[in-house]
């Protein structure tokens, strides 16, 4: 007997996903990412975080193509959208600036850079003849916009997915730069009887940081002494505006961690701990190519009690990062404690939040 999930998803901020002709369009796909992701997370403490179990459970439910090696497996989870449209999102608004110390300008003094294109580069680009931030495909999804989601599933499997349905409602982005805050989503009732999704992010949901760098996939929300590393901005009237506080928030937490090199550096300092690579410090045993994405998340979310105000949310899911990196965990723990304690500081204007 199958359990069945009905939200309406609404983009809290311009998402840069598409198709492969550059069209902003609505596909299944990447949201059955999106829940696979977080399922992980729902159920990692369940099963030890024993990555064999897991995989094994997750083709069960989300099924599995033949490698040539073993039978496909059809996905148990059935995802439908609601009508939709193409993204008409054509004409960037812009966001505003924000100052970059390290962007200097002939003077050598800090000068304002794009806290979108800061945010979004890659999806979003400079547009030298219009000196302004543009779109670099044919269109975003604007915020406000989404169908309506519905999902089945197994009963059996109904619990887990109703977690992750939450985490996603509380912390999942879609499309480019998501990691960033864009693409952010909000499940929503379709109905006055229907409820939001429901959860709490308690200790099956979250690990002590330093115990989650243990492991190098993302597997729980970081906790420390004081709960969850979960903070919220002050409310905001639109997302333009928030985004531009969570570049400003970005660019001074990374800008701590001051370099004493340039590119081909022959060991990493603490700032590419953060994610890497990072434009003109590349690290000689990490090569060009590596990639290290931030477990450090933004998200946009309603503000609390004022459906018509939105608020930032930051927060930690920290892992250790692959074995090519040569991690130094005793360096690793140092960035992030710092990164913490930065984002604690009452000069930033955060609130710790339960989830």
């Amino acid at each position: 007997m199958n359990q069945t999930f009905s939200h309406q998803l609404r983009f809290q901020t311009p998402a840069f996903l598409g198709n492969a002709s550059q069209q902003a369009q609505w596909r299944t796909p990447p949201i059955k990412a999106l829940l696979r992701q977080w399922w992980r997370v729902a159920v990692a403490q369940q099963l030890r975080y024993d990555v064999d179990r897991l995989r094994q459970r997750e083709s069960e439910l989300f099924g599995t193509a033949s490698d040539g090696e073993g039978d496909s497996r059809q996905s148990l989870v059935r995802i439908r959208l609601g009508e939709w449209q193409l993204g008409q999102l054509r004409d960037w608004p812009g966001t505003g600036t924000v100052v970059h110390p390290e962007v200097k300008n002939r003077d050598g003094r800090p000068t304002p850079v794009g806290s979108d294109l800061y945010l979004g580069f890659g999806p979003l680009e400079y547009n030298r003849d219009s000196r302004a931030t543009a779109i670099k495909g044919r269109a975003a999804i604007q915020a406000g916009d989404g169908p309506t989601l519905r999902l089945a599933v197994p009963a059996e499997h109904a619990p887990d997915l109703a977690t992750a349905l939450w985490l996603v409602d509380r912390y999942g982005t879609l499309g480019g730069r998501s990691r960033n805050g864009w693409g952010s989503l909000a499940l929503l009732p379709t109905s006055e009887e229907a409820e939001p999704p429901q959860g709490q992010l308690g200790a099956a949901l979250t690990q002590p940081w330093r115990d989650a760098l243990q492991r190098d996939w993302p597997h729980a929300i970081g906790s420390d002494a004081q709960g969850p590393l979960v903070w919220q901005t002050p409310a905001f009237d639109d997302w333009r505006k928030l985004m531009q506080e969570l570049a400003r928030l970005k660019i001074a937490l990374r800008t701590q961690f001051l370099f004493t090199t340039g590119n081909g550096a022959p060991a990493p300092e603490p700032r590419h701990w953060l994610s890497y690579p990072i434009t003109n410090h590349s690290v000689r045993p990490w090569g060009g190519n590596a990639r290290l994405p931030n477990s450090l998340r933004f998200k946009v979310r309603p503000a609390p009690g004022n459906a018509r105000q939105i608020v930032g949310a930051i927060f930690h899911v920290p892992c250790k990062p692959p074995p090519a990196f040569q991690p130094d965990l005793r360096a690793i723990q140092g960035v992030w404690q710092a990164v913490h304690a930065f984002l604690d500081h009452p000069a930033q204007k955060l609130t710790r939040i339960p989830a």
